[in-house]
């Protein structure tokens, strides 16, 4: 390329919203082969989180080298009725060249609100001098409706706060997330089903692996539970206990992708490579104390159980949004891993140990002739701006 060519600058905003951060842009701003799915968008996406880095650092893009920090999302004004934007998140792969499209992102969900009334997706005069905005998301990677509850402080979103999550350096605003009905459910179409195999809790059938029991639930985002104790874990390994092993990785991946195959999302384990986002890989364990990765000591009798979450073939440092409302939705049925985990029994919301720390989430759930049906999940997160401006690409 000649020295001389000139870069391109593209409109965009760095939030971190929740325990992700990830580039932010408007439809209207992205060059016109950019606007639309295809090619173009994933290689413009990739140049600009800065991969494939076979370094896997993401030195000379926007990324941070994890798949929390690994993130893009496309917000428009919404094209379906009784909704105010159309959210699109797109997971970029650090060192292989792929964009993910198949799942969302829940923490990045809680930024969506707060950017689009900054850019003028939202009406002026729904927002008060002080209180909230109330913001219909619709989810376009999965088809469904997030309402976002954004505060407001003196005529503007407020992103400074007290409130405290997990995962998450300083204190922010609150910003209350609903995720409403959250289980795909789909009576011709085994695979959009809130469990897919029709069980609650099922035989994981792996080669060479002893079956393992596996609860497979699509709420928030696919994911697949197992027992900690199953898998030789403690439930309270931090991600050193986990990222350091490369063959415990490999196990992990392995189980993953057969697990995707009986939950019908893929038909051959080699598919699994190009979707890593979903589904998600998690193991529980009752509560019991230890030390998160602050140096903060977790009591066991200040959760309800331990969950640890694999993203992107990593250990998460904290959890996945999309993954807590599966924890939440699994927690709230009877009869699931999850909820044997948390002691058993009907409940409506649960607090969970992560490596970071704890986290609450509840759930509306209900039987209905045999059938579990999911209102909403409910779950509390905080965004902030952390860069405006443009990100510029050759």
């Amino acid at each position: 390329m000649p020295q001389t060519a000139k870069q391109r600058r593209i409109p965009a905003t760095y939030m971190r919203g929740g325990t992700s951060k990830g580039v932010f842009f408007l439809l209207q701003d992205l060059p016109a082969e950019a606007q639309v799915p295809g090619p173009a968008r994933d290689t413009l996406l990739l140049r600009v989180i800065g991969s494939p880095d076979p370094y896997g650092k993401q030195i000379d893009g926007m990324g941070g080298a994890t798949s929390s920090t690994s993130k893009t999302v496309i917000l428009s004004k919404s094209q379906r009725p009784d909704h105010d934007v159309d959210y699109l998140f797109g997971q970029v792969s650090i060192d292989k060249p792929f964009v993910d499209w198949s799942g969302n992102c829940g923490n990045l969900s809680s930024a969506v609100g707060p950017f689009a009334i900054r850019n003028g997706l939202i009406n002026a005069s729904r927002i008060p001098e002080n209180g909230h905005v109330t913001v219909r998301i619709w989810q376009a990677n999965i088809g469904k409706t997030i309402v976002s509850h954004v505060p407001i402080s003196n005529g503007e979103v407020q992103e400074l706060g007290e409130f405290e999550l997990d995962g998450v350096t300083f204190p922010a605003a609150e910003v209350q997330l609903e995720f409403m009905d959250p289980a795909a459910e789909s009576e011709d179409d085994s695979a959009g089903a809130l469990f897919p195999t029709g069980k609650l809790m099922d035989k994981l059938k792996v080669p060479n692996e002893p079956e393992l029991d596996v609860t497979f639930i699509n709420a928030g985002i696919p994911t697949l539970f197992l027992r900690a104790r199953d898998l030789g874990f403690s439930g309270a390994e931090l991600q050193d206990d986990i990222n350091s092993n490369p063959k415990t990785l490999a196990r992990l991946e392995t189980l993953r992708a057969y697990g995707a195959i009986q939950m019908g999302l893929i038909e051959t384990i080699d598919q699994a490579a190009t979707r890593q986002h979903t589904p998600k890989i998690a193991f529980v364990a009752e509560p019991q104390s230890y030390t998160a990765s602050s140096g903060r000591l977790i009591e066991a009798n200040g959760v309800d159980l331990l969950v640890r979450a694999m993203s992107m073939g990593k250990l998460h440092h904290a959890m996945m949004g999309t993954a807590a409302v599966a924890i939440g939705v699994a927690a709230s049925i009877p009869g699931t891993l999850v909820n044997e985990a948390a002691g058993g029994g009907a409940r409506q919301s649960v607090r969970f140990g992560h490596p970071s720390g704890t986290l609450r989430v509840g759930a509306e759930a209900s039987q209905n002739n045999g059938e579990w049906k999911v209102t909403k999940a409910i779950m509390s997160r905080s965004a902030r701006r952390l860069m405006e401006g443009w990100v510029t690409v050759p």
